[in-house]
């Protein structure tokens, strides 16, 4: 494994997003009743972020910076 792994900027953007995804994913499912719209708005952004992890390492920022 390299030693920059998972240290680039496209990585932490798009784990961010991910955990902003199952963030709002879990509050849908807390609610009394469950949103299913909130629940899956959450799904979304959390595809999203994979997405985006995709079209910034294309973009050339997942490499390590020194």
């Amino acid at each position: 494994m390299s030693a920059s792994h998972g240290n680039t900027p496209a990585a932490w953007i798009a784990v961010a997003v991910g955990l902003l995804g199952f963030l709002i994913g879990s509050v849908a499912m807390m609610l009394s009743p469950i949103s299913w719209t909130i629940f899956w708005v959450g799904v979304a952004v959390t595809v999203v972020g994979g997405l985006l992890f995709i079209v910034l390492a294309k973009l050339g920022f997942n490499t390590e910076s020194h």
